[in-house]
């Protein structure tokens, strides 16, 4: 099963990744457990400045941006 996090502060980007996510699992089928992480000291240790971030199976794939819920089926492919 797939590991999904979506690192962000609950800002409105952050949100919508998050819903966008789980839009993706649903249209394709996969399982996946999908963590939201919204904890400043939690986000640091993963070295990341930029919100959104889209992580799949502990990789960084997205950041900075919303991914539409197409892109994030093709990155859970």
């Amino acid at each position: 099963m797939k590991q999904i996090k979506v690192l962000g502060p609950g800002c409105a980007k952050c949100k919508t990744t998050h819903s966008n996510v789980l839009e993706a699992l649903k249209q394709s089928g996969i399982e996946a457990h999908v963590e939201k992480i919204e904890d400043i000291e939690e986000m640091m240790k993963y070295n990341v400045l930029t919100t959104p971030v889209l992580m799949i199976d502990d990789v960084v794939k997205v950041k900075g941006r919303v991914p539409q819920v197409s892109e994030i089926i093709d990155l859970l492919m």
